[in-house]
């Protein structure tokens, strides 16, 4: 489930506290603080999603050096159809067969 961001809404209409929610994105937009009872806003985030441009260093933590010393083991298909190991302790290759 997702994690919403609200803040509480002043009189004078500024943001002041802000509070995390954990929510099922079909349930209703929260309008009252869970707790104080006070009128809350949802702020919108970017979400944070992975992809080829990002900058999270998800190349060096899929390493094939950081996957084996972390005690994984990766396997790459072949043309074969085989999957050969690219690191790790694992069986050197496997095969549906």
């Amino acid at each position: 489930m997702p994690t919403y961001l609200y803040a509480v809404v002043a009189p004078d209409g500024t943001l002041g506290e802000h509070f995390e929610v954990v929510q099922r994105m079909s349930d209703a937009t929260l309008e009252v603080h869970p707790e104080s009872g006070l009128p809350v806003r949802r702020v919108p985030v970017l979400p944070n999603i992975g992809g080829p441009y990002s900058t999270g260093g998800e190349k060096q933590k899929l390493s094939d050096s950081n996957l084996g010393r972390l005690g994984f083991t990766k396997y790459q298909k072949t043309s074969t159809g085989e999957y050969e190991k690219r690191a790790g302790d694992g069986p050197s290759t496997i095969s549906a067969g």
